[in-house]
């Protein structure tokens, strides 16, 4: 094909007696056109519906085409479009063979339906009043259901990668026909596993008869089953996502290549739940355990730790610090944060107005050693952690901010950034975190809800953002949180240099104590 020849791309749906399956399908065709100008795009339909298969390429040919790419409007790769499809572009290529055909592949687990599944479902969290837990809450799939081992299957590894990518406590998959469990007998078996909360999601592209029966037999199980909150998440739909992976499956027919497995490998491309392991370097992670049953046994030598050793630059600013002022009045264990803080920001009155709730510090370096996981409400905070003490410590760091599904939340719930990103590490670690807040005095807020509406339990949480709406008052509340450990300051001073030199302050005091080495 030439620069100047159009490319045909005929969409094959399966077709409806519903006329809402049939409205979507030609709105989702449009968005098609609409997303690939240059492309000659029309429609067919394999039963019920026209035109046909057949009468989408002719139509196609009359505009000119002379290279057509047939793609499957089909999710999975089952009959239609192993046998039916096929054998239709077949039958066209004898009829027209000065015609180049192509048969694309159906749009299968694209890591651009699994966000817009990722949607759906935050979109169904938001209409509740509740605040659940994912790992109360059962994630039910409801696939199609064929024939096809293959397509049933693959319902199934999707549900297994939701799971996992979004931390539910439980799924469940079952099939609106051919293949069971069906969704009835699902649901029944889903509501009977304990969880607080079911999300039905219809594992479709648009609405029909079957949607519709998901849907009512979701109703009628909430009618059932008043203890258990029953939500219903939307049909994937007519979406930019579905739109622009059926102009990638047409060009991936007319390339001749398939990206096979690897189009969902969580280090080639983001998978929900794995986004920030895209492209991770290849490194062995088995050398310590190579070969190991045909060595010798060994005696392991406990780790040996030394003391933290600062910039002589940064050695000398400490010295000037603690000769800067009369620090007697400050208990020893608060001491090398308090200086730190100093030091962060060239100002001695800056500890006058920190509170630290009784063991919080002891807490912290537990927490550090022990949890292994510092939480952060901006990338700002975890960019300002110490690398070397994290990895001399084993610490992880998470901030969810600019994820995508901390943005969905955002939208959904009508919260900052930064407070979903602080329900999310609640969802994705629950009490085992060390909470760090240096920007937003809404995510002190929600930090905040969590603890005292629905028991979550950080080890300890650093309060210490800067500015002047909300965020005297959101300090003052979680001063008065009486459930955890807590450091914080009152008034309008902090910020994420600040809240990371308290963890700072903190991994320094672990580490000191690990090397059993004791300040002058």
């Amino acid at each position: 094909m030439t620069q100047t020849e159009k490319l045909g791309i005929v969409v094959a749906g399966h077709g409806s007696r519903d006329p809402d399956a049939v409205r979507e399908f030609e709105a989702l065709v449009e968005l098609v056109r609409a997303r690939a100008p240059d492309d000659i795009v029309t429609h067919g339909y394999l039963e019920f519906s026209s035109p046909t298969i057949a009468e989408a390429v002719q139509t196609n040919l009359a505009a000119g085409t002379r290279q057509v790419a047939v793609v499957p409007g089909v999710l999975l790769a089952a009959r239609h479009a192993k046998n039916d499809m096929p054998a239709e572009v077949q039958a066209m290529a004898r009829d027209y063979p000065d015609i180049d055909f192509h048969f694309g592949a159906p749009m299968n687990l694209h890591p651009q339906l699994l966000q817009l599944a990722q949607e759906r479902i935050v979109e169904a969290e938001a209409t509740s009043p509740l605040t659940v837990r994912r790992s109360d809450t059962c994630l039910v799939l409801v696939g199609r259901g064929t024939t096809d081992p293959d397509a049933n299957g693959e319902v199934a590894k999707l549900a297994r990668m939701l799971e996992e990518g979004m931390g539910f406590g439980g799924v469940y998959v079952c099939y609106s026909g051919t293949a069971t469990p069906l969704v009835a007998d699902g649901l029944r078996a889903a509501a009977r596993m304990g969880f607080q909360r079911l999300v039905v999601l219809p594992f479709f592209l648009f609405d029909g008869v079957l949607v519709k029966r998901i849907y009512a037999a979701a109703d009628d199980l909430r009618a059932r089953e008043p203890g258990l909150e029953v939500l219903k998440a939307g049909y994937f739909g007519v979406h930019s996502h579905v739109a622009d992976v059926i102009i990638e499956r047409a060009r991936e027919a007319v390339a001749g290549r398939a990206a096979m497995n690897c189009s969902l490998c969580k280090y080639r491309v983001q998978i929900v739940g794995f986004e920030q392991q895209v492209g991770e370097p290849q490194q062995a992670h088995h050398l310590a355990v190579r070969g190991l049953l045909a060595q010798e046994p060994a005696v392991v030598a406990a780790p040996t730790y030394a003391p933290y050793e600062p910039h002589p630059i940064e050695a000398e600013s400490f010295q000037i610090i603690a000769a800067g002022r009369d620090w007697s009045g400050f208990p020893e264990s608060h001491m090398t944060i308090l200086q730190r803080l100093v030091h962060t920001s060239g100002d001695f009155g800056a500890v006058d107005d920190m509170y630290f709730s009784p063991g919080a510090v002891e807490n912290g370096i537990l927490a550090l050693l022990r949890c292994k996981r510092v939480l952060t409400d901006v990338t700002m905070v975890q960019t300002g952690l110490k690398r070397q003490l994290l990895e001399t410590l084993g610490i992880d760091t998470w901030c969810g901010v600019h994820d995508r599904e901390t943005h969905l939340m955002s939208a959904a719930e009508g919260i900052t950034r930064s407070a979903a990103g602080i329900r999310r590490g609640w969802q994705k670690f629950g009490n085992d975190v060390v909470l760090s807040i240096g920007d937003a005095p809404t995510a002190i807020a929600e930090a905040v809800r969590l603890i005292r509406d629905h028991g979550w339990r950080p080890q300890l949480v650093i309060g210490l953002p800067v500015g002047f709406v909300g965020t005297r008052e959101t300090k003052d509340e979680l001063r008065r949180c009486l459930q955890v450990p807590r450091i914080t300051n009152s008034g309008t001073r902090g910020g994420s240099p600040w809240a990371a030199s308290v963890v700072n302050g903190l991994m320094i005091d672990a580490l000191n104590q690990l090397a059993g080495y004791e300040a002058p």
